[in-house]
């Protein structure tokens, strides 16, 4: 079955005092930040602007989950290493979209690109 949307997945919690305790610990502990998706993608407090602009452009719809919002719809993902991002069909499955490891080696402008080229073959 044919991509219909992309979901990308926080290695974070969702809350306030969670986004909070994550601010707090990109800004002072970097190097030791469980989320590199978070990292490459937001800012202090935001979304970085060339990262929510290439999101709007892609062909497919998008989506993003913390981790624990993910792990109550995705039950059966429990042990998925995170952050990662899955591409969805119709019914709902999830397959790998970029892993990881994958993100870890990634500046924004790569991550850009690579998502960008990544949807553009899922959608043809």
């Amino acid at each position: 079955m044919p991509a219909q949307r992309l979901l990308f997945v926080y290695n974070a919690d969702s809350g306030v005092l969670n986004g909070l305790q994550d601010l707090v610990h990109k800004t002072l502990a970097p190097a030791t930040y469980p989320c590199v998706l978070c990292a490459v993608t937001y800012g202090v407090a935001a979304m970085r602007p060339e990262w929510k602009q290439a999101i709007r452009a892609l062909p497919l719809p998008t989506g993003f989950l913390h981790r624990d919002e993910f792990l109550k719809a995705y039950p059966a993902m429990q042990g998925q290493a995170l952050p990662a991002a899955f591409s969805a069909d119709a019914a709902g499955h999830l397959s790998p979209f970029i892993s990881t490891e994958e993100l870890k080696q990634l500046t924004l402008e790569e991550l850009i690109a690579l998502v960008q080229q990544r949807a553009g073959t899922l959608s043809s």
